[in-house]
């Protein structure tokens, strides 16, 4: 490949990476108004703990709710995406963040998969880690 062809494909990439970010950003927008219409309070958005980030806390009257937010070109898509090691990182921040909870690990909680297709569609999974 020419040099002219590689600073093309990183522009592609770098591109398509943007893209893919802001795509990222509409769904958890998405989702957030979704939990606020239900009447839930989003108290955090892309929180970083010791496992790594949570897309979305809630907090809702049965407690609070950790929400992964997955988007693809469909639903199936966005929830293969999941993958086990990513739900033990998710687990592990939650534990960190109720340190600051007053309850602590007493707190309610449960552990949400919002799915968001191409067309901007949201379907919720609660309590899709069988936890809380």
């Amino acid at each position: 490949m020419g040099e002219a062809a590689a600073r093309g494909a990183e522009r592609g990439a770098a591109c398509r990476g943007q893209m893919s970010h802001h795509a990222g950003d509409a769904a958890e927008q998405a989702v957030a108004r979704n939990y606020e219409r239900r009447g839930y309070e989003v108290v955090q958005r892309r929180w970083r703990g010791a496992g790594g980030e949570i897309d979305l806390i809630a907090r809702g009257p049965e407690g609070l709710v950790f929400i992964e937010v997955k988007q693809s070109r469909s639903f199936a898509e966005a929830a293969e995406h999941l993958g086990a090691r990513q739900i033990a990182r998710i687990c592990a921040s939650a534990e960190a963040f109720l340190a600051s909870e007053p309850a602590g690990a007493l707190t309610e909680l449960r552990f949400d998969v919002a799915l968001v297709d191409a067309s901007g569609a949201v379907r919720i999974i609660e309590n899709a880690f069988g936890q809380g």
